[in-house]
């Protein structure tokens, strides 16, 4: 296959690679903070995990919120590429847009601003935050697997 990327379906081809390779980015990155270093942070010195609340966190926020940005983006113009929600849609890709849109709007409407404050980048109430934070990104790890299994 050597699609014509100056077409509807080469510019739609280089979307889903968009797409999936910043799918893989923010799901990849949702299950490392909810399965590794949220069990780390758990365990380890107060010194590590203030290095690691410092240097690593921020970096892994980083890549986590923009690579959701990314999908939700690409999966926004291949959708219109697709056409009208009647005609181009299927009912799975519907669902599995509204779940994506809905975690899109988790990381960046809850969980990043609540981070800050985690991280120390904007004055709050850190134990507050992180709870929040917390429950907002598990929510997402739950929706992810009705999501992928739609997409």
């Amino acid at each position: 296959m050597n699609p014509d990327i100056f077409t509807a379906g080469g510019l739609e081809f280089l979307m889903r690679w968009g797409h999936f390779l910043a799918g893989i980015t923010w799901i990849g990155l949702l299950y490392y903070f909810n399965f590794v270093q949220g069990e780390y942070f758990k365990e380890a010195t107060p010194d590590a995990k203030a290095d690691a609340t410092k240097k690593l966190a921020p970096r892994a926020l980083f890549w986590f919120r923009w690579g959701a940005m990314f999908t939700f983006l690409t999966g926004v113009v291949i959708l219109l590429l697709r056409g009208h929600p009647t005609t181009g849609w299927t009912f799975d890709i519907t669902i599995g847009a509204l779940l994506g849109t809905l975690m899109f709007l988790n990381v960046w409407l809850i969980i990043w601003p609540k981070q800050q404050v985690v991280i120390g980048l904007k004055p709050g109430d850190g134990p507050s935050s992180a709870a929040k934070a917390g429950l907002a990104s598990r929510t997402n790890t739950l929706l992810s697997g009705p999501m992928l299994f739609s997409m």
